[in-house]
């Protein structure tokens, strides 16, 4: 999304400049980012060397092309010790983990997307991964969904009101009326469940955390491959262990419901 550049200071600009190095966009070019942003190849160089200068990004000495920098992995450690919900899950992905020998991730709502939080990837040669920091519209796949249905009434009504509900696979529902009594359904039954609503190929179920007031603090998920996820003696299982150790890190936080 380009830029209004005159508006922007410097750290703002090289905020803007790492912002755009996404999972579908990992790799840029000067040329190429500064039309991206509206903001002159100069400016572009200018703060990447200097973001460069410090770790924060990487050049390709044959392409001369960009990427992020090694500096991030030195904040991981940083993160998980001052995040006490993803602390606080970890015994509980990992027992869901060894009993199901799937993908566990933590997902959190953030402004109008669920989040990864931190996840545990399956032992299997075939496995579903969801990476910390993939993010998806509240209205597609199990997790997002889930997230969404045990939101506040208030917040349901605002995020089905806004227009135009991205579509990312042709399984990702849309209409709003659909949604509704889906969101219902997954509130009565307690877990979320969708195949191919993000990306084609891909199951997942997910169930809610809820802390002492009985309020939404985040869900727990699992990621499938399509071929275990049709499979429904394993599905079976999987929702199960999964509401198992969401309503032990409920009770853990206090839920009592």
């Amino acid at each position: 999304m380009k830029q209004n550049s005159s508006n922007l200071n410097s750290v703002e600009k090289a905020i803007a400049i790492l912002q755009a190095f996404q999972a579908d966009h990992p790799v840029w070019g000067v040329r190429e980012l500064a039309a991206r942003l509206g903001f002159s190849p100069a400016t572009v160089q200018r703060i990447l060397q200097t973001l460069k200068l410090h770790g924060f990004v990487e050049q390709d000495d044959q392409t001369r092309q960009y990427r992020l920098g090694s500096v991030y992995y030195r904040f991981i450690a940083v993160l998980e010790s001052d995040q006490p919900l993803p602390r606080a899950a970890r015994s509980f992905m990992q027992a869901l983990l060894e009993a199901t020998r799937e993908t566990v991730h933590l997902n959190v709502i953030d402004g109008t997307d669920r989040v990864c939080i931190d996840h545990m990837e399956s032992p299997q040669e075939l496995k579903a991964i969801m990476p910390i920091g993939n993010r998806s519209p509240l209205h597609a796949g199990a997790s997002a969904k889930c997230l969404l249905a045990f939101s506040s009434a208030a917040f349901i009504e605002r995020y089905l009101g806004r227009p135009g509900l991205e579509t990312l696979t042709d399984q990702t529902v849309t209409d709003a009326v659909g949604l509704k009594k889906e969101l219902d359904r997954i509130r009565r039954q307690g877990y979320a469940a969708s195949l191919g609503e993000r990306i084609a190929g891909l199951g997942a179920l997910s169930a809610p955390v809820l802390d002492y007031r009985g309020s939404l603090l985040a869900a727990i998920s699992l990621a499938l491959p399509e071929i275990r996820y049709r499979d429904p003696i394993h599905r079976k299982f999987c929702i199960a262990a999964l509401l198992k150790a969401t309503r032990d890190f409920s009770k853990h936080m206090g839920y009592s419901g």
